[in-house]
């Protein structure tokens, strides 16, 4: 469980559940979805990922990535976004986001530790596919101040240095990206194909962990049309009370999209 200790201190008087977050984020939305289906109150602490909110000092003194989510829950700080709605469900019991069954438990993890685990290989997708690429790139000052700062993730850092150079991701690179991608998807379309859910008879985390990289992923053009089973499981929902709530009404789409 990634429980951080701040060293803004202020957000250690915090009551009550707080998310600093963002509209388009897969990460971002993964957590509210789970907030929306359990049915709990929180406050929004919305940053402006264009404008380097998320690379401030006081921020990072939250979130020591820099990236959002972060939920603060009576002024505990817990990051990472698979962590948080497994954090959230367990602890808020009613309506529960997870089987009874231990095999499907697990494999449960299972389907949300793919979906972190490759979350770099959907960024290097994204950020070759998107329009405008250059205008999503730091200039030199600004990728100094990143340095010093991100000391946490020197994976996130690495991909950042990657694609601020000056060649960018290689065709290599990309090709790798995507070759992970659809690997996924093909799993997802496979277990889709005999089955309403990712795991067990009910929608569950493993559902709310993949279904925002459909949201990200579509803004990149990304071929979903070669898998047709997605297609019945995300129509169920998007059909859902807390995608609208959670997704809908906060997506906008950015020229560039940063974290």
């Amino acid at each position: 469980m990634p429980i951080v200790k701040p060293t803004n201190k202020s957000v250690e008087t915090l009551k009550g559940l707080h998310l600093y977050h963002t509209g388009f984020s897969n990460c971002a939305m993964r957590v509210r979805i789970a907030l929306e289906e359990k049915g709990l109150e929180w406050e929004s602490h919305a940053l402006d990922l264009q404008k380097g909110e998320n690379l401030t000092a006081e921020y990072f003194g939250i979130n020591p990535n820099g990236v959002v989510p972060t939920l603060v829950d009576d002024g505990v700080v817990i990051i990472d976004s698979a962590d948080i709605i497994d954090y959230i469900d367990q602890k808020f019991t009613p309506n529960s986001l997870r089987p009874s069954n231990e095999c499907d438990l697990q494999q449960m993890y299972e389907w949300m530790y793919l979906a972190r685990d490759n979350h770099l290989s959907i960024k290097t997708y994204m950020y070759s596919n998107v329009k405008n690429p250059q205008g999503m790139k730091r200039n030199e000052q600004e990728m100094a101040d990143y340095r010093e700062k991100q000391t946490f993730d020197s994976a996130l850092l690495a991909f950042h240095e990657r694609f601020n150079s000056h060649n960018g991701f290689s065709a290599e690179e990309k090709a790798q990206a995507t070759a992970i991608i659809d690997q996924c998807f093909s799993k997802m379309d496979k277990r889709l194909s005999d089955h309403q859910w990712l795991v067990g008879e009910n929608f569950s985390l493993a559902d709310i962990t993949w279904i925002p990289q459909l949201v990200v992923l579509k803004a990149a053009n990304y071929p979903f049309e070669n898998y047709p089973n997605l297609e019945q499981w995300k129509n169920a929902i998007i059909q859902r009370p807390s995608f609208e709530r959670a997704v809908k009404q906060w997506l906008v789409l950015p020229s560039g999209v940063r974290s």
